[in-house]
């Protein structure tokens, strides 16, 4: 963080009431752990909903924060040297501090939003910024409307791009972090039923993940996939400057049934020596477009996806004791569990089992959904399907009298793992897949 802000100033840009001696002090950065505060230092006390930081005030005064943002309900501690910067939302004032220093960068900003394959795109896009200059990305999950300022409060002067992953768990979502970033480039990678305990419908999710193109800053460009039905509405929809990706003829950036990756833009063929499964190559088209509408060249594209590598647990390849693993853990939702047993469906190896955990906030839909993966794992050959969770539960009453295939539930993993070091005793692909809350990756431990 290098803000290099006077009080005063921070004071303006929040709406905050300053309670200082000093107002002409400078804050290059604010810490949010009190336990690694020392002297000197300025702490923002965050309140959530179940979370109220303004409680290690006391401690941080102790300690020698020069400097405290808070929101207003707490009392001042007498003859104390520090500065206060008094607020009515701690979140509001975090988010409007991003936005400045946001708007009075140079860099230029992509913004990646979409229900599946918005970590592996922006990752990808990061690697192919990076081969023009150096890029701010937010890291892991810092994709939320605390994740997000945090990460735009890391843009330092000598950034030249800036990749940020947008998220939403409710409608409105978007729009709360897009207008923060401000960017130039908004990809949209898909909508597809994820979160639906908060969206209820697909039209709503629609409808969130494209607020980020009302966020576009004066002459930015939307990146949008037209394989995606819903999606495509934007080209009639959207009036700004688009590109449009995917294997649709009529996509801007087509993408060409070809065992590497490969596509045409503008008339022109490009090849590049990576073979990549079908969703992938539609994350890589998503960063190849959003790169040209940051104004850099084939040849970045090119050594930036030869040089991307894989997120842990993201469709993870991994080989143990003579088994092919899939790692899918870090998050799962209809279509990415499709996706998943759709990739399992074409391993050579044998036997092909699924490992499969709850997908979480589907809500009312989420009985139907579990019942829909049942199908996926018919339709894809799996021969072992071992499954955990409440919601799992109703993928195995349609799989465990099924012809072909043989199910095994239980409430935890626990309840069926020396079942499945059995069965994989002898090789073959295993997919473990499951919503991050399930914690599948610990599985491998242990088998």
């Amino acid at each position: 963080m290098k803000l290099n802000l006077t009080l005063s100033k921070i004071a303006e840009i929040t709406g905050a009431e300053l309670v200082s001696s000093a107002p002409d002090t400078k804050v290059t950065a604010f810490v949010t752990d009190s336990r690694v505060i020392r002297p000197g230092d300025a702490f923002i006390a965050l309140k959530g909903k179940n979370h109220d930081a303004r409680r290690f005030i006391p401690e941080v005064l102790e300690k020698g924060a020069a400097v405290v943002l808070a929101e207003k309900g707490f009392e001042l501690p007498a003859c104390s040297r520090a500065s206060f910067l008094l607020v009515e939302d701690s979140l509001k004032a975090l988010q409007e501090l991003a936005k400045y220093h946001r708007v009075n960068s140079t860099l230029k900003v992509a913004a990646v939003t979409g229900s599946n394959g918005k970590s592996t795109t922006k990752q990808m896009l990061r690697a192919i910024c990076e081969t023009a200059g150096e890029t701010a990305a937010n890291m892991g999950n810092f994709n939320n409307q605390f994740g997000v300022p945090f990460s735009l409060l890391e843009i330092q002067p000598k950034h030249k791009f800036g990749v940020f992953e947008l998220g939403a768990s409710h409608p409105g979502d978007i729009e709360e972090t897009a207008r923060l970033a401000v960017p130039d480039v908004a990809v949209i990678t898909n909508v597809s039923a994820a979160h639906l305990e908060f969206f209820h419908d697909l039209e709503t999710v629609y409808k969130t993940k494209t607020e980020i193109a009302k966020c576009l800053n004066f002459g930015g460009t939307l990146v949008y996939n037209a394989d995606d039905a819903m999606l495509a509405r934007l080209k009639t929809e959207f009036k700004g400057k688009s590109i449009s990706f995917g294997f649709n003829p009529g996509a801007d950036l087509r993408i060409l049934e070809t065992e590497k990756f490969s596509f045409t833009y503008k008339g022109e063929a490009y090849v590049l020596d990576l073979k990549l499964e079908r969703h992938d190559k539609l994350n890589a088209a998503a960063a190849s477009a959003a790169a040209i509408a940051l104004g850099l060249y084939m040849d970045n594209v090119k050594k930036g996806l030869l040089a991307f590598t894989p997120m842990p647990m993201r469709m993870e390849r991994l080989h143990k004791n003579g088994v092919e693993f899939i790692l899918d853990c870090y998050n799962a939702n209809p279509a990415s569990m499709q996706n998943a047993l759709e990739i399992l469906g074409r391993a050579i190896s044998r036997p092909r089992v699924a490992v499969l955990g709850d997908m979480k906030e589907l809500g009312e839909t989420s009985k139907e959904y579990h019942r829909l993966a049942a199908r996926h794992v018919l339709d894809n050959g799996v021969e072992y399907a071992f499954l955990a969770g409440p919601e799992m539960k109703y993928a195995y009453e349609k799989l465990k009298d099924a012809p072909g295939v043989k199910a095994f539930y239980a409430p935890t993993p626990q309840g069926w793992t020396r079942d499945l070091a059995a069965v994989l005793k002898k090789g073959g692909a295993c997919l473990v897949k499951a919503s991050r809350s399930m914690n599948f990756e610990n599985i491998l431990k242990e088998i």
